[in-house]
């Protein structure tokens, strides 16, 4: 992998993503379509926004501007920790998105948040479960609030409450897939929440195989380093559904607000397809692993 500041788990990510090598196949190509149809609906592509959280310090409301431009976009948004005001001023944009719950000590709390979610009128709720432990084994503690890590049985318990798409966010393993699975979850993220641990597999490397636990049955979203449309077609080509976009959109979400986000976007989008065009993969239902090569 190469000469990395030790266990620097976004590096180790971006120099994956790097290693991943694509031949070209233009006989019988054929001119790409973006389409992404997702829990019963349809966007103009498979790039979207990333759950992020407390963007006021980029611009203010900077989580509702965010989701404007993912409208503006054809994009899904994706909405983390915040408060309900803010959920409903993300609501209010018109953006589809999808509400990512803590993994809160007090389960009152999680009931709490999926029910005003679902009064919003997300398109899906769900959990990062990656932030239960604080770096020093402790439960975590975010901005003063505790979590602590959620049984199989819990997570049922959120999924049948939710009565909507429940995905679940911080799959790293096969084991957790198929946990998510048995859960009854309508969606997993693979991410490793911007090296949340230091030397954590890259989810590209890990793709594969939680692709093959997964079979097709629900989607699979990536998350973490997704920085252009090449990043978002290896991502693809490994097994995602769609990927998650946050980093690459802080300057234009800063310099340019909503605009600066569809435009960002549709750029990605534009990378995607050129990429789509040369190796044959004409839409998201025939994306193919075949044409990555690693170095």
């Amino acid at each position: 992998m190469g000469n990395l500041k030790a266990g620097n788990s976004d590096a180790i990510t971006r120099e994956y993503f790097d290693s991943l090598l694509l031949e070209m196949r233009h006989i019988d190509g054929k001119k790409p379509d973006c389409t992404l149809k997702l829990y019963g609906e349809t966007f103009e592509t498979p790039i979207m926004m990333a759950a992020l959280s407390h963007l006021n310090s980029v611009r203010d409301k900077g989580m509702s501007v965010m989701a404007a431009g993912a409208k503006m976009a054809g994009a899904v948004n994706w909405s983390g920790m915040g408060s309900k005001e803010e959920l409903e001023e993300i609501a209010a944009t018109g953006a589809r998105t999808i509400k990512i719950i803590k993994p809160y000590e007090d389960n009152a709390v999680i009931f709490d948040r999926i029910e005003h979610a679902k009064k919003c009128g997300v398109m899906a709720v769900g959990m990062d479960i990656d932030h239960a432990f604080a770096g020093n084994g402790d439960y975590d503690n975010v901005f003063g609030d505790i979590m602590r890590p959620k049984s199989l049985e819990e997570i049922k318990e959120f999924i049948r409450a939710a009565e909507i798409p429940f995905v679940i966010k911080g799959v790293l393993s096969e084991q957790d897939a198929y946990k998510a699975l048995e859960a009854g979850a309508k969606g997993i993220v693979v991410s490793h929440h911007h090296g949340i641990m230091e030397y954590a597999v890259p989810p590209l490397r890990i793709l594969p195989a939680i692709s093959k636990v997964i079979g097709g049955e629900i989607p699979i979203f990536v998350d973490c380093g997704i920085m252009s449309g090449m990043d978002a077609f290896k991502a693809l080509a490994l097994g995602a559904t769609a990927v998650c976009a946050g980093r690459v959109i802080m300057n234009p979400l800063k310099e340019n607000g909503a605009e600066g986000v569809r435009d960002a976007v549709l750029r990605m989008t534009d990378e995607l397809k050129g990429v789509m065009a040369k190796t044959g993969c004409y839409d998201l239902e025939h994306m193919d692993a075949s044409v990555i090569w690693h170095k």
